[in-house]
């Protein structure tokens, strides 16, 4: 996600294109929200197949995500106008289109009082995030705006690992029904979604791996602390 944010400002500075990414995460990790400063104290000690995992903090809001099963996306672009809302059923076009296209139609979800009071980002549903028809949130997001610039990511969760989603959040994780009977590969998807991007921005996607010289200068932006989560609750 450092990567994400060294796009949306080299995109502000005329550097870099509008960029779509998807991404999956290794090791496993948790993603905690540029404001989240409470989380439960076992959190430091989370440990899956043998690993640690890490908690670090997004560029954006939200509540925390476990990054395990998971699909990343990230839509770095600019010429946005409206106010927050409007830009994320912007974004989020291209998702339910391309969702549509697999099998599965999805709706903006609904806000509820107890999203502040959960550290959980998929324990509720707030209208940022897309819903399958039986309320079930498949796909939770984030912005960061600057000006009429935007940086959107965000997880679709797929294949949670029960046991795991247990451990963390102390809930029982409820699997999507519709994408079991979806015989959906993650390359897949994808591509489905990447077609579904190029015809809601009008924009023809190209594939440009980071070197790793850009790799490196998008690490060493990092503040102190701005991406690993110290052990304070």
């Amino acid at each position: 996600m450092a990567i994400d944010a060294w796009l949306f400002e080299q995109h502000g500075q005329g550097q870099s294109p509008p960029t779509l990414r998807f991404y999956t995460w290794s090791p496993v990790a948790l993603s905690l929200g540029y404001h989240q400063r409470h989380y439960p104290k076992h959190w430091q000690q989370l440990r899956w197949q043998g690993q640690p995992i890490d908690c670090v903090r997004r560029p954006t809001g939200g509540r925390a995500v476990l990054h395990q099963g998971d699909l990343t996306y990230a839509v770095i672009t600019g010429g946005l106008s409206g106010n927050r809302r409007q830009g994320y059923e912007y974004v989020c076009k291209f998702l339910i289109t391309g969702w549509q296209r697999l099998g599965l139609s999805l709706a903006y979800g609904q806000a509820r009082r107890s999203y502040g009071q959960t550290p959980n980002c998929f324990a509720t549903a707030t209208g940022a995030d897309l819903v399958t028809p039986t309320g079930l949130k498949l796909i939770g997001s984030a912005q960061r705006r600057d000006r009429d610039r935007v940086l959107q990511h965000g997880s679709m969760r797929l294949r949670p690992d029960p046991a795991l989603f247990q451990q963390v959040f102390q809930e029982t994780v409820v699997p999507a029904p519709a994408l079991g009977a979806l015989p959906l590969q993650q390359q897949q998807i994808v591509e489905v979604l990447t077609t579904a991007a190029a015809d809601h921005f009008n924009a023809d996607f190209f594939v440009q791996p980071l070197t790793a010289a850009e790799i490196e200068q998008a690490l060493s932006r990092r503040g102190p602390g701005e991406w690993s989560v110290n052990a304070k609750h």
